[in-house]
């Protein structure tokens, strides 16, 4: 009981220390094995079947070993290329176009605490942030049991970001890239859902998994304090009213050589903007997705991965405060994305991304020169194309689980960016002076 009270007060102590969590590899060191066991292409958190049950499994299956520490670090170290200079720096202390960034320094508790207990806690310091700042957490109490004689998984992830629980890399949480610039200019609309409360919330899910197929979720969301957030240094960003439900239905299938998986998910939000009171905005989010993995030999791996969120809004403070033109709109957002890897080494990935939804004057036409839309409109669509390398990421290789690095290169180029092709925000720019060649090397032990 000492040995928990101590991890516990570690995790706590990482919290108050960007990206979505990822793959660590004190996983592999707690069950004996080598990190493709778990991940596609043998980096990073694209899940195979085995990696999806461990996660479902509160992250505390083990090889009975004693004397393992849940703790691992990550560093990585990227260069950001846009096809046309950016008309003021990239951020404080960057250039204009052509920056090198220490993206990423992280510390992870990740790992068993007890048989029914495991975690996943994340602290970054990140050299555009200059700051340490609260990351993703994932904290699980799970039961095993049989019911009408099938295996089941009941549990209960305490997280603060929806979708980060998630067992698939479909959700916005975890789908492709796993890695992107932080020093680009990206499409100003996604779902809320997409990343629009992480890190400023905390809340509670109940799951079960049946029978290794059929897999439900339920719970909801409140926001922090706004002290809680200012000591986090995490923007407090708009305050849930109440709670936000959550809610999520997927069938998985596991096929030894092959595995798939689809279902939906969707949560409706009640959000007070800058902290106000009275009125509210609403927004509900329902998503549909799906993902296939062919793992029929060992050097040949393939996955496909898919979703489609559609969000209805209602505008009633924006719209009565002047920040919205409409009192009701939607969103869509399609991402479908597709990875080939080679002999637990060499990768290739092909992303598509769709935004589209109404226009509106007062939220999206800001007059930003980069970042807004002359059109008034949300509409971004593009590709993004990944290659990289993983030279230590077989069982046999040097210093297996310690030693962990991917080399990436990745184009992302826009067809149309924040709703027009050419002169999207009036001061001349074209979705394609967008266009991002971002490298990275990605260290992790």
């Amino acid at each position: 009981m000492k040995n928990i009270s101590k991890y516990l007060l570690l995790a706590l102590l990482m919290l108050g220390l960007v990206e979505p969590a990822l793959a660590v590899p004190s996983f592999a060191r707690q069950t004996g094995q080598d990190c493709a066991a778990c991940h596609v292409g043998s980096f990073g958190p694209q899940l195979t079947p085995y990696g999806t049950k461990f996660k479902l499994g509160g992250y505390t299956e083990s090889d009975g070993k004693e004397g393992h520490i849940p703790l691992s670090a990550m560093l990585v170290q990227s260069f950001t290329h846009t096809n046309k200079d950016l008309s003021a720096d990239a951020a404080d202390g960057f250039k204009n176009n052509n920056n090198m960034s220490l993206q990423e320094v992280s510390m992870f508790v990740a790992g068993r605490f007890t048989d029914n207990i495991g975690a996943f806690a994340q602290g970054t310091w990140s050299e555009p942030d200059r700051q340490f700042s609260m990351d993703n957490l994932d904290l699980r109490l799970v039961k095993p049991m049989q019911v009408a004689g099938k295996d089941t998984v009941l549990g209960i992830s305490v997280n603060n970001n929806p979708t980060v629980q998630d067992p698939f890399n479909t959700v916005p949480a975890w789908r492709f890239p796993y890695m992107s610039s932080e020093l680009a200019p990206t499409p100003n609309a996604s779902p809320l859902i997409a990343g629009g409360l992480e890190q400023t919330v905390i809340g509670a899910t109940a799951y079960g998994f049946y029978d290794n197929n059929w897999y439900a979720e339920l719970g909801g969301y409140q926001s922090f304090s706004k002290s809680m957030l200012n000591s986090m240094n995490v923007d407090p960003g708009d305050k849930i009213d109440g709670t936000s439900p959550y809610w999520r239905l997927a069938y998985f299938q596991d096929l030894r050589k092959q595995a798939f998986s689809f279902g939906l998910f969707g949560m409706n939000s009640h959000l007070l903007p800058g902290w106000s009171s009275g009125r509210t905005d609403k927004y509900n989010d329902i998503g549909i997705d799906g993902s296939y993995t062919f793992l029929g030999t060992r050097e040949h791996v393939f996955a496909v991965n898919g979703s489609f969120i559609h969000e209805n809004r209602n505008f009633d403070a924006s719209y009565a405060d002047g920040g919205a033109s409409n009192k009701n709109g939607h969103l869509n957002s399609l991402n479908l994305s597709g990875s080939y890897h080679y002999n637990k080494t060499y990768g290739l990935t092909l992303g598509l991304f769709d935004v589209n939804g109404n226009k509106d004057q007062s939220l999206y036409n800001t007059g930003d020169a980069d970042a807004g839309s002359i059109k008034a409109s949300p509409d971004s669509r593009g590709y993004i194309l990944q290659a990289d390398w993983t030279p230590w990421g077989k069982e046999d290789s040097w210093g297996a689980p310690w030693a962990n690095m991917r080399v990436g290169l990745q184009y992302t180029g826009y067809n149309k960016f924040n709703g027009a092709s050419n002169n999207y925000d009036g001061f001349g720019r074209d979705a394609s002076d967008n266009n991002t060649l971002y490298s990275f090397i990605w260290f992790a032990l």
